[in-house]
């Protein structure tokens, strides 16, 4: 019999390519049950190819009974395998979704913001992104070369669920250093990034029908994730001074805040009303999420302490993550509980996915005890500094009172609001044409008819392109 199999040096080991024609053929029935495959020598000759090849892939296919041998006769494709069904005959399977799964496939088209675009533009905008021609890479290549070097065997097996104990005691250390965390290393669970942090919450915390407050506008990724999770949530409007206490419902289970630098308006919340709204959780038995994203950066005065730090009836639990100062994809981020939920979240952190990769937890460890990541903090922070001030000296210059600002005190990107007769999808659609990257803000509303405006990063702009950005950004906006 006459057999081939399309072969291609160089794309796959050749007893590979050979195996999965010989497979692909049984499946489609050019083969049949009962027949006989050709011989080894056969085959190989038709080939092209050293006998050896075929006979490691007749072995595959016996091992996982495509194929069986009978002594004298050959190889067959057992007469009990399924012939193939005719094309088109089977009709793709009509999977249910379980609620949780119905709902997270509805909010697909609403996270991941913002989108990356398919074609690049000269002056990108972008935001909630780290630096990471600022990050010291040749410094942390060496911490990860080191740690795998000294690395046991033995600590190659499952780690702590709650983390590695030297990064949990790190980050202790840097937060009630740097943001006034109330807390010991115990209360720390390293997570992969402050999403899963989030989910876990609201795992944890949450029963279907719970009241959710949250901000409006608000992170969309908190906001989906308390849909999934079934919770009746209540936007609370935010205003130039961040979430208005006064406007709480009476009772809640929980409530998501960004008080340091409102995301996405960039508001601070202020000492009063950080104070009212941790006498309504104590009021309303309510847990606060506080999300301290970029709190590390602040331009106008002493930095704030966290809310975590004033609440005195462990009531905040408190969220944070290095995406913003080292990079994205370490995917390391952390949650510090009150004492009472310390066993809870660890047992949630490992049935989501037994612990975060423990190598780099170890680098990330040395890379916070040995002083580095406070210098890299400092020039990250004296960097944000300079873009910021031109991008302020840009808008103030080019723009005026054409539009308002917010967000400019804190964090690595502003608002600009525009007058309620703009359209934001246009504004956006015609910087892109002249090569600029401005993103809406609608998006994050819940509020159904949101004022116009747009969200400008600088964390990744040296001076130079936000100046000449912001300059072609005001041919758009008051053209």
């Amino acid at each position: 019999m006459q057999f081939v199999i399309p072969i291609t040096p160089g794309r796959e080991p050749l007893g590979r390519q050979v195996y999965g024609g010989l497979r692909q053929a049984i499946l489609d029935g050019v083969f049949a049950p009962g027949d006989r495959l050709p011989s080894t020598r056969d085959l190989a000759e038709q080939l092209g190819v050293s006998r050896t090849i075929v006979v490691g892939a007749y072995e595959q296919l016996l091992a996982e009974g495509f194929v069986v041998g009978r002594v004298g006769a050959g190889t067959f494709v057992p007469r009990e395998l399924a012939p193939p069904a005719a094309a088109g005959a089977t009709a793709p399977a009509a999977l249910r979704l379980s609620r949780f799964g119905a709902a997270a496939a509805a909010v697909r088209g609403s996270v991941e913001f913002p989108v990356p675009r398919t074609t690049p533009v000269r002056y990108d905008f972008a935001y909630g992104r780290s630096d990471v021609d600022c990050f010291p890479w040749e410094h942390w290549w060496r911490l990860l070369h080191r740690c795998a070097r000294r690395t046991a065997v033995r600590a190659l097996d499952y780690g702590d669920a709650a983390g590695v104990p030297a990064l949990r005691e790190a980050i202790c250390a840097h937060v009630r250093r740097s943001r006034a965390v109330a807390c010991e290393p115990s209360q720390v669970i390293v997570v992969n990034g402050s999403q899963q942090a989030l989910d876990l919450i609201a795992r944890v915390l949450l029963e279907p029908g719970d009241r959710a407050v949250i901000e409006d506008p608000l992170y969309q990724g908190t906001r989906e994730v308390l849909r999934v999770a079934g919770a009746r949530v209540v936007a609370v409007p935010v205003d130039r001074e961040g979430l208005d206490p006064d406007a709480l419902p009476r009772t809640a289970r929980i409530a998501f805040v960004t008080p340091s630098h409102q995301y996405p308006t960039g508001a601070i919340l202020p000492l009063a009303r950080r104070q009212a709204l941790l006498r309504w959780a104590d009021r309303a038995d309510a847990v606060i999420v506080e999300d301290d994203y970029d709190g590390e950066f602040r331009y106008d005065g002493k930095r704030l302490e966290s809310l975590q730090g004033l609440d005195t009836s462990g009531r905040v639990v408190y969220v944070g993550t290095f995406s913003r100062t080292i990079f994205s994809a370490l995917r390391i981020g952390y949650v510090i509980v009150p004492p009472a939920l310390r066993e809870a979240f660890t047992a949630a952190k490992w049935l989501c996915d037994r612990h975060t990769a423990t190598l780099e937890q170890h680098a990330l460890a040395e890379f916070i005890g040995g002083g580095r990541y406070e210098r890299h903090l400092r020039r990250l922070r004296k960097q944000h500094a300079a873009s910021r001030d031109a991008l302020l000296g840009a808008v103030r210059r080019h723009l005026g009172d054409r539009v308002t600002l917010t967000g400019d005190g804190a964090g690595a990107h502003v608002v600009l609001w525009l007058d309620r007769r703009r359209s934001e999808a246009a504004v956006v659609t015609a910087a892109a044409a002249r090569g600029v990257g401005v993103y809406g803000i609608r998006q994050y509303f819940f509020a159904p008819s949101p004022p116009p405006g747009i969200i400008l990063g600088y964390s990744r702009l040296r001076t130079h392109d936000i100046r000449e950005g912001i300059e072609r950004l005001a041919e758009v906006v008051t053209g």
